[in-house]
């Protein structure tokens, strides 16, 4: 018996929720903690702004290429021994990070690693909803989001400092060592929560089932779009702030912070709510929040008001409504078929990564550093978001059978 799939110390049963929060942060935390950096990293290594923000690009892809393998795997052989490979790659890329001497070196290594890190942010979610009904799910979904609000909400903060006083490299010293330390964690104690009665053999049939579904296909379309526009503000934001508005990487980290209060706001909203309105309806609820905030952020770009208050604030209102969204939009998603809890996680992460990595390419060619752009992304991605959402709900009420 290997490692991967030996019993871990704690036995079997649930996840540990504390768990299911580190393995799950360490894709997010890839993401986050290096954007103070990049003006500092495109200095250092005589990148472009385009170049500097392809890192968060090509991540994104990782994220969203790997999760079409890891959710139909684990379906198969299980969440555990996934989980255990993913956070290796995660690691073993982020000290390569740690050393890249050239531009293509870090980028290459910056793939890896989002390829492994998204392993833990598939099958976190995947283990919340395994023996869960899918109201019960919702709730422990937003739980998990709120507490999860907290890691991009720091981990910017402290990518600002740790680069004003140590350099850029430091923010991949630290992925290096949250990789290391959550693989022993996961090689001890996460035990396996996939019922043997769950397994689907076909990595492709769960997909086509899902794929024909148009009420799997409005939630995660739907639920993309709310929650993952903002990835375009971020890959710009740096040099927005710092650029346009004058202040300083560690600032820069702050103001982050506030906008992730935004999401943990929606998340404990969302947790109060479950069970009480419809998925369809909270989303739809969530949308239009984060479509008021939208227009404010363009309002205040149109009228010549830009200004630090105004671009944080109506954000944070943008960021409430993505916050919401998550969990009711992902409990949706896995609940469309049963017996293909992974490959439904996964195919909603890689539409949520995949658009959320159109986003910044967006962000990096139509007019790179500029505000407009990103103010009508975030406008016209909540647009898309309730026209996906409300056909979803349409084929909800028909008789469409679970993915079908």
């Amino acid at each position: 018996m290997s490692l991967l799939t030996k019993p871990p110390l704690g036995g079997s049963g649930p996840a540990p929720f504390a768990l299911l929060v580190a393995m799950t942060a360490c894709g997010t935390l890839g993401m986050h903690v290096i954007i103070p950096a990049l003006p500092s990293m495109a200095g250092a290594l005589d990148m472009s702004i385009s170049a500097a923000q392809l890192t968060i690009t090509l991540y994104l892809i990782g994220l969203a290429a790997g999760q079409l393998l890891y959710g139909p795997i684990s379906d198969w052989i299980g969440r555990r021994p996934v989980v255990l490979v993913g956070l290796a790659l995660f690691t073993a890329a982020s000290v390569v990070t740690v050393f890249a001497p050239t531009p293509a070196i870090l980028i290459g290594a910056r793939i890896v690693q989002s390829i492994g890190g998204c392993a833990g942010l598939v099958l976190g979610r995947a283990a919340v909803r395994d023996g869960a009904t899918a109201d019960k799910a919702a709730a422990r979904l937003a739980l998990l989001t709120l507490v999860m609000s907290v890691v991009p909400a720091i981990a910017p903060a402290i990518g600002g400092f740790i680069t004003a006083w140590y350099g850029w490299h430091a923010s991949f010293v630290l992925l290096s060592a949250i990789g290391a330390l959550t693989f022993i964690a996961c090689l001890l104690r996460l035990p396996e929560t996939r019922a043997p009665s769950s397994v689907s053999r076909s990595l492709v049939s769960g997909y086509v089932r899902l794929l024909r579904s148009r009420r799997f296909m409005g939630y995660a379309i739907g639920g993309a779009c709310t929650t993952t526009a903002f990835y375009g503000f971020m890959s710009a934001s740096p040099f927005i702030f710092e650029r346009h508005l004058g202040q300083s990487p560690e600032r820069v980290g702050l103001y982050y912070l506030l906008l992730m209060v935004g999401v943990a706001t929606g998340s404990l909203g969302a947790n109060r709510i479950a069970g009480r309105l419809s998925v369809t309806s909270a989303l739809r609820i969530a949308n239009i929040i984060g479509m008021v905030g939208a227009a404010l952020f363009a309002v205040a770009d149109l009228t010549g008001q830009l200004s630090v208050f105004t671009v944080v604030a109506s954000v944070v209102v943008f960021m409430i409504g993505a916050g919401m969204a998550s969990p009711f939009a992902l409990a949706g998603c896995v609940s469309v078929n049963p017996q293909a809890i992974g490959a439904a996680s996964g195919l909603y992460g890689f539409f949520q990564m995949g658009y959320g990595m159109l986003c910044t390419i967006v962000a990096e060619t139509w007019s790179p550093g500029a505000v407009y752009p990103i103010a009508t992304l975030l406008l016209v991605s909540t647009l898309l978001g309730q026209i996906a959402i409300t056909i979803g709900a349409v084929a909800g009420r028909g008789r469409e059978r679970a993915g079908e």
